[in-house]
């Protein structure tokens, strides 16, 4: 960490963002003892939260990405890191994320926002942290980011720091990258996931979710339009996108927070890059040259990757 370089090589055996992110996903081995609780949440349903605890008075809590958990290598990774540091690790799992189906016919999303205060309001209810920092990766980092900015909920003031890596801050111009023809891989994968949820939610809800034509989606955009967004509140595709997009409440974050997305993310449009001037003093964004989707390490799969290094040292020195 002394040594610690804020510039990004890239991996030193390839620079490519595909294989930057792909094979971290798939490689990486790290086994942890998760401790799980599981919160009740007004609304009748749950999320389960996965925990490392060392006795600690300071919490990492960290949010998955899209179709991810509290297994996904990057959070298991960031959860090994924090332990060294000398953290107590939260795993979220978003809402029908953690190997159980949620019960009620709505889901999680890049925007639920109510989730995030009900996570915070019950670690601060059960436990004394005296900090919190929470990190988020991807669709849980946008989430992570509109609850920073949004002005919707206070924010405890145990929380003074943040992180969030891989963002796709402009959710329907990332719809539309992923919908290119070099991404079908990423889309199929989601989509397969996507749907086995929703075919077994269609089971338990019969004459809610019209399945009709389900196989031949191939897009986020209509994938969105008939399901996400109707089963969420939103009128369709483009109001969900708009209203849940972290790029517009970026302005309004209050704490120290570090935003990392990589020039060669496959999943990241232009728009995805915040220029100077477009986001307020408290949040730092940068943009290496390198890095992939949630992927960022410095050589093979396994040992410490770049991301949780700057995590880190960014939280110790706020820069």
């Amino acid at each position: 960490m002394a040594n610690f370089n804020k510039e990004f090589a890239g991996n030193k055996f390839f620079k490519n963002g595909h294989l930057e992110t792909i094979l971290p996903s798939v490689f990486r081995k790290i086994s942890l003892p998760y401790q799980r609780q599981r919160l009740n949440l007004p609304d009748g349903d749950f999320l389960d939260l996965d925990f490392l605890k060392q006795g600690s008075d300071k919490l990492l809590l960290l949010f998955h990405g899209l179709e991810g958990s509290s297994q996904s290598n990057y959070i298991k990774g960031f959860a090994r890191f924090g332990l060294n540091q000398g953290f107590d690790i939260c795993a979220v799992n978003l809402r029908s994320c953690s190997g159980e189906p949620n019960k009620l016919l709505r889901s999680y999303h890049s925007g639920a926002t109510e989730d995030v205060d009900a996570i915070l309001s019950y670690l601060l209810s059960k436990n004394s942290y005296s900090q919190i920092i929470p990190i988020g990766f991807s669709l849980g980092g946008n989430l992570l980011l509109k609850y920073l900015g949004e002005g919707k909920f206070k924010i405890p003031s145990q929380i003074n720091q943040a992180a969030a890596f891989s963002v796709p801050i402009d959710l329907g111009a990332s719809a539309v990258q992923l919908g290119k023809v070099q991404n079908k891989l990423y889309m199929q994968r989601f989509l397969l996931s996507l749907n086995q949820k929703l075919i077994e939610k269609a089971q338990r809800f019969p004459g809610e979710i019209n399945l009709k034509g389900l196989s031949k989606i191939t897009r986020f955009e209509e994938w969105d339009d008939r399901f996400t967004a109707p089963l969420h509140g939103f009128s369709g595709a483009k109001e969900y996108y708009q209203k849940c997009s972290s790029k517009q409440f970026l302005s309004g974050i209050s704490i120290s927070t570090l935003l990392v997305n990589a020039q060669n993310d496959p999943f990241l449009p232009e728009s995805c890059y915040p220029e100077k001037g477009s986001f307020g003093s408290n949040l730092l964004v940068e943009i290496p040259k390198f890095g992939g989707h949630c992927g960022f390490s410095y050589g093979f799969p396994n040992g410490y990757y770049y991301s949780e290094e700057r995590a880190f040292h960014f939280f110790s020195n706020k820069e």
